[in-house]
Parts: C-alpha cells; sequence; structure tokens
C-alpha cells in the first residue's frame, strides 16, 4: 500500500495546488457512518443517541414517529455521507443544511429532498457525496457539551485520550487559541486504560452529572477502540443530557485497514459510493491509487517512487493528475487494469509509466503496458522508463509493439518528455 509518508507528503503539497481536497482519502482508515458507528460503540456499552438509519422515503414517517420527542414532536433528521460540516452544507437541489430537526408529520417533507441527493460541504470539496441513507433520531435535551477522542500516538507510540471541556464547536480552533484546555491522556496499549486515567479525563472534561458514570463511559469508548482495531475515535460533542447521562451524540470512527482479516464484520459496512471510483477499482486490483489536480497521469512502483516522480514533473514545469501505485510484484493483468484506472481521468493529457524494476520485473510491465495501450486504446502521449530486472527485455517488447510509446533514458528524461508532450 502507499505509505503513511506518501499521504503526509501529498498532503503538504496542497499548497501547491497539487491535489484536489475531496480526494485527500485515508487510504489506510475504514470510515463507516454515524448510525453504523452508533451500532459498533452501543455494543461495547457506549451510550448512544437513538435511532433508525433509512434509506426509502416511504420509511421515514414511521421512523420520525417512534423517534419523535414527548414533548414537541420534534426528531432529527441527519444526512449520511463519509465527510464532515454537513450542518452547514448545502444540497446541489438547494436544500440548506444536511441536518434538521422538524416535527415527524414534516420529516417525509425534507427527506424527499435529501434521500438521494448530493450534499456539498468544506470537506467533500465542490462535487459533494451522494446521500443514500438519513439517521432518524431522538432530539436529545443537551445540558453540557465537551470533545473526546482517541487516535494513535505516534510520538507515545500507543493510543491516546484527548479531551476538552467545550465541544460540539472546531477543536482545531479551540486547541490553537486556548491549548490549556486540551487535556491529552496516552495510554499503555498493554496496561490498557485505568480507573485513574478514566478519572482525570472526566475532570478534564469538566463532567457536572455522575462522575463515576462518565468514567465508565471513557472506558467503554476505549474498549470500542481496541476491539474494534480503530485508529480513531472522535466524539463531538460527548454530552451530558438532562437526565444525568453521558452520551456520544456524535462520533466518527476510523478503523485500521490491517485488521480487515478479522474485523469482517465492520469491513462489510464500507460504501463504496462515497468513495473515488477510481480508488475503489484500483482496491479490487490490489492498486493504490491518489488523485491529483494536474495534467500528467503517473504509473510507478513504490511511495518515494512515487514522490520523486510527482516532485520532478513539478520541477520541469508539468502538474501531476494522479498516480497509481502497482507495487512491487503486479501481474500483467494488474498493468492492464492500472492503464484504464489512470484513462479514466478525462484530465489526463499524458502517461508517465515511471518502473524500477526489482521483484517488479521490466519485461512484465512492458508487456502489460503493450497490452494496455491496445486494449484502453491510449489517445494521449505515452512515456515509459524502464530500469532494473529484464529491462533490455522490456524495452525491446516496447520497441516491437508498434504502437507509438516513447521510451525515456532516465526520470529526468521521462519528466522532461512528458512535460513536453503537453505542450506540443
Amino acid at each position: 500500500m502507499l505509505g503513511a509518508a506518501l499521504l503526509a507528503a501529498a498532503r503538504s503539497k496542497r499548497g501547491a495546488g497539487c491535489l484536489r481536497g475531496s480526494q485527500l482519502q485515508q487510504l489506510r482508515f475504514l470510515n463507516i457512518h454515524e448510525y453504523q458507528g452508533a451500532q459498533v460503540m452501543s455494543k461495547h456499552g457506549v451510550n448512544v443517541p437513538p435511532g433508525i438509519p433509512v434509506f426509502k422515503v416511504e420509511d421515514v414517517l414511521p421512523a420520525a414517529k417512534k423517534m419523535a420527542s414527548p414533548k414537541d414532536g420534534e426528531v432529527v433528521l441527519k444526512s449520511q455521507i463519509l465527510a464532515g460540516g454537513r450542518g452547514l452544507g448545502k444540497f446541489t437541489n438547494g436544500l440548506q443544511g444536511g441536518v434538521h430537526i422538524v416535527k415527524a408529520e414534516k420529516a417525509p417533507e425534507f427527506a424527499k429532498k435529501m434521500l438521494g441527493g448530493t450534499l456539498v460541504t468544506k470537506q467533500t470539496g465542490p462535487q459533494g457525496k451522494p446521500v443514500k441513507a438519513l439517521y432518524v433520531a431522538s432530539k436529545l435535551q443537551l445540558t453540557n457539551e465537551m470533545y473526546f477522542a482517541l487516535l494513535l500516538d505516534r510520538k507515545t507510540a500507543g493510543p491516546l485520550m484527548i479531551g476538552c471541556g467545550e465541544g460540539g464547536t472546531s477543536i482545531e480552533d479551540l486547541a490553537e487559541k486556548f491549548p490549556d484546555k486540551i487535556v491529552k491522556i496516552p495510554v499503555d496499549i498493554r496496561e490498557g486504560i485505568t480507573d485513574a486515567q478514566a478519572d482525570q479525563m472526566v475532570e478534564g472534561l469538566e463532567v457536572t452529572t455522575d462522575k463515576k458514570k462518565a468514567a465508565e463511559q471513557i472506558k467503554a469508548l476505549y474498549k470500542t477502540f481496541v476491539s474494534s482495531d480503530c485508529t480513531m475515535v472522535e466524539v463531538n460533542p460527548l454530552a451530558e443530557t438532562a437526565d444525568g447521562r453521558v452520551v456520544a451524540a456524535d462520533a466518527k470512527l476510523s478503523f485500521d485497514d490491517n485488521a480487515a482479516f478479522r474485523q469482517k464484520e465492520l469491513f462489510s459496512m464500507r460504501d463504496e459510493s462515497q468513495e473515488d471510483p477510481r480508488e475503489v477499482a484500483a482496491h479490487k486490483y490490489d492498486l493504490n491509487y491518489i488523485g491529483l489536480d494536474g495534467n500528467i497521469g503517473c504509473m510507478v512502483n513504490g511511495a518515494g517512487l512515487a514522490m520523486a516522480t510527482m516532485d520532478i514533473i513539478k520541477l520541469h514545469g508539468g502538474t501531476p493528475a494522479n498516480f497509481l501505485d502497482v507495487g512491487g510484484n503486479a501481474s500483467e493483468q494488474q498493468v492492464v487494469a492500472a492503464f484504464k484506472i489512470l484513462t479514466s481521468d478525462s484530465q489526463v493529457k499524458a502517461l508517465l509509466v515511471n518502473i524500477f524494476g526489482g521483484i517488479m520485473k521490466c519485461d512484465v510491465i512492458a508487456a502489460g503496458i503493450v497490452s494496455a495501450a491496445k486494449e484502453v486504446g491510449i489517445k494521449v502521449p505515452l512515456i515509459v522508463r524502464l530500469e532494473g530486472t529484464n529491462v533490455e527485455k522490456g524495452k525491446q517488447i516496447l520497441k516491437t509493439s508498434g504502437l507509438n510509446i516513447t521510451t525515456a533514458n532516465d526520470l529526468d528524461d521521462a519528466a522532461t518528455k512528458a512535460v513536453n508532450s503537453i505542450k506540443a
């Protein structure tokens, strides 16, 4: 898989206009919807708001009647997309807001505009994300809102609890302005969370209700984190209710892809409609894809070579349109699939293949390139740089293919030819 270093470096290049913010996926993490996260947390003893996921408009009214507040008959309709900022988002059909508090009888009216619509938020990019489910939830009377998160911390090499007595807002802004309000407690993964640590977090959160029960909720959230192989559990807000409970009012959970083999039930929740279709296609062929903003498609093998390729393209005045990492041992079939994915992007004006053959043999790559070019019918300039195992065999396959393929002697030569092919 593309390494974490690649993702971090790619994100750092956003300022240079390289990456589409909407495509900055956490490639190592599975994300699930809010209603699914609530189901997972409740299994481990976390208090969550009562709610019913619905996928059809005709199911909204029965669900709304069940969840309606006995005081005012209102329910909360929450659009289910894998992005933040839903409340301030806007549907492409004009409806403002992805979260609405409405009377139960009015719920179907709103649901018609929400279900099947496309919601645009600050995290989705201008194309937005499709809303295929609504979470019809009870309206809670919250008396205090806090922030709580569990994540994997590089510095302490283990889980880190983060808390703040103020929640329901941007924790990033709060941490920048008032860093002293943020409580951080590292947990020894071998020992697990202790009673003292749970109590310390409760004090840091400034819980006003039953502190013992609140500590039990912190432990339950930690249990969720460990038992489910989470990379992050973020609850914002973690709230106190009028009846004295501490509830995970809204939460985001992410899971480590490396644990898919033992978390099959969790990974069956994956919603591919929320992902870049090219990433989905790449995943099926055990390839790795990242979408960028430029016009030179790149096929590489290895995260380090990927970064070097992007950098040298930029150095020569070009911009990469995407990267597709075929890894160290791709088959000819995978190479063909890689070309199909790369050329599916209409902004690609040239293709640069940069392969260093080690375990990955250059003749296999060359054969895949020829097969892909013939099958896909590549209509843009194709520049290929091969080096390493069986490189001469690979070059001979390209030379005798009868296709219009430009070969390069080294990476600098390849980048120059790729950039010039677009300028021509």
